[in-house]
């Protein structure tokens, strides 16, 4: 089956949190040429980019400067916490599963 143009485009969402935040809000998303820019801005900034098609879909869904929804604070929060020990140079166990579905371990 064949794939339309837009299923094949590139999304992204950006993501921000300060400690004055309840959760992370989504600060900039796009598809095409936008999500390129975004990703592009990221990496010129040293901002790591993470590629989980499954959680960007999801992100996709909340609207501009809003909160992420609860469902999604354990996938956020284990991809941050792995981003946190990549930054301080922390030996890094595999990235979590980002399954965002509460799943017991």
């Amino acid at each position: 089956m064949a794939r339309s143009a837009d299923e094949t485009l590139k999304n992204a969402v950006a993501l921000a949190y300060s400690q004055t935040d309840a959760a992370p809000r989504v600060v900039a998303k796009g598809r095409g040429l936008l999500a390129e820019q975004i990703i592009a801005r990221a990496h010129e900034n040293g901002v790591y980019v993470h590629e989980s098609a499954e959680l960007v879909s999801l992100l996709m869904q909340v609207d501009l400067d809003r909160h992420i929804p609860p469902q999604l604070y354990l996938a956020v929060a284990e991809l941050l916490a792995w981003i946190y020990q990549l930054e301080n140079g922390q030996a890094l166990p595999t990235l979590p599963s980002l399954s965002g579905r509460g799943e017991k371990r």
